[in-house]
């Protein structure tokens, strides 16, 4: 039932995450259990099995069924901007592996170095993880941002990821930042931008090309790496992607989703310390739609259309306003996600998401 309802609260949001991105799983475990009906049980016990059975199969199937349509209009989105076409950009051929699904994202020997300290605002001390590819090459820079509500995570979130990106080529610079409700906006926006700058001084010690930085993002994180990428003065930066990130948050106050399972008012207060009513300027001043320009540098947009935590309606409100600016947006819906549908990078999403963002990063890095 978590493909077609809505989660609403946390607890169960886990559901509302995972049951489409394993959807085909799901329905052939419900093939099995309907067959295992029809031959073996009888009686009311059989025939009610066979008919959750059946609107299982129905259900779980309903993702898959709508997969090669959003692959077509993903194909139409990138190839705007991408050029040559986008399977020249990638050694990811497949936009969904059976193996993958079953195995997980193969990622390859990569080196890790963790807990290098980049900043230590008022007494704390924050540290980021480096993922680099094996050879001694120069590779370009990936900044990444963990989620969390802008209250809990640390570097070593989304690892696979990481790890993924510098399997093929990018030296991935996973930062930490300082949580709310301790400190405040604008305390995150200053720590990314401390390790911005560290990344700008210190990322040719660990095989990281300063003059070509990308930012990724997820949740929170994005909201942090949009500012950061429209904001910041650290040159090299040439691209951000988003996941599911947060555009505009005197909207999201305004008008949270329903059902709100966050919930999404007590997040931003403890993150901006009141409402919009009474500290308007933070919530503006921490809003990416603030800082849209023609200068903004390439940007890639993912969100699920079914995201009950921040809508998809955020995502094209910021791409629409930075086409309608004259900068380069990308923006990647996928129908049957939820938030955090990347957590679970071998299922459906997860692996339609790396497919483009691998070739979005491979082009605005290339430039």
């Amino acid at each position: 039932m978590w493909v077609a309802i809505p989660a609403p609260n946390i607890p169960l949001l886990a559901f509302g995450v995972a049951v489409p991105e394993l959807s085909p799983a799901l329905c052939v475990v419900s093939f099995i259990v309907l067959i295992l009906a029809l031959t073996i049980e009888a009686g009311v016990i059989g025939r009610v099995a066979i008919a959750f059975s059946l609107v299982a199969i129905v259900l779980t199937s309903v993702p898959a069924i709508r997969f090669a349509a959003a692959r077509s209009g993903l194909d139409v989105a990138l190839r705007e901007i991408v050029s040559p076409p986008i399977d020249g950009h990638s050694d990811r051929t497949s936009r969904f592996s059976l193996r993958d699904f079953i195995l997980g994202i193969p990622t390859g020997p990569v080196l890790v170095t963790r807990g290098i300290a980049f900043a230590q605002p008022e007494g704390h001390t924050l540290s980021l993880d480096v993922y680099r590819p094996m050879d001694a090459a120069t590779h370009p820079a990936v900044v990444q941002v963990y989620g969390g509500a802008w209250q809990r995570g640390a570097p070593g979130d989304n690892e696979t990821f990481a790890r993924w990106l510098a399997s093929r080529g990018c030296t991935v610079f996973a930062i930490d930042y300082r949580h709310a409700p301790q400190w405040q906006w604008p305390a995150q926006r200053e720590d990314v931008q401390a390790a911005l700058a560290w990344v700008a001084t210190h990322a040719g010690e660990y095989g990281g090309d300063a003059s070509r930085i990308a930012l990724v993002g997820r949740s929170a994180g994005a909201q942090l790496a949009l500012v950061a990428a429209y904001t910041s003065t650290v040159p090299g930066i040439a691209a951000v992607v988003s996941y599911y990130g947060p555009t505009d948050l005197v909207e999201g106050w305004r008008r949270p989703p329903r059902p709100d399972p966050l919930p999404v008012r007590p997040t931003l207060e403890a993150f901006l310390g009141g409402t919009p009513d009474t500290m308007r300027s933070r919530y503006q001043d921490a809003s990416p739609v603030t800082y849209v320009s023609s200068q903004a540098p390439p940007t890639l947009l993912l969100y699920g259309a079914r995201d009950h935590i921040v809508e998809a309606r955020f995502g094209r409100e910021l791409h629409e306003r930075l086409r309608a600016a004259g900068a380069v947006s990308v923006l990647l819906e996928i129908p049957w996600s939820e938030h955090a549908f990347d957590l679970l990078p071998n299922g459906l999403g997860g692996q339609l998401s790396l497919y483009y963002v691998e070739r979005f990063l491979a082009w605005a890095l290339s430039r």
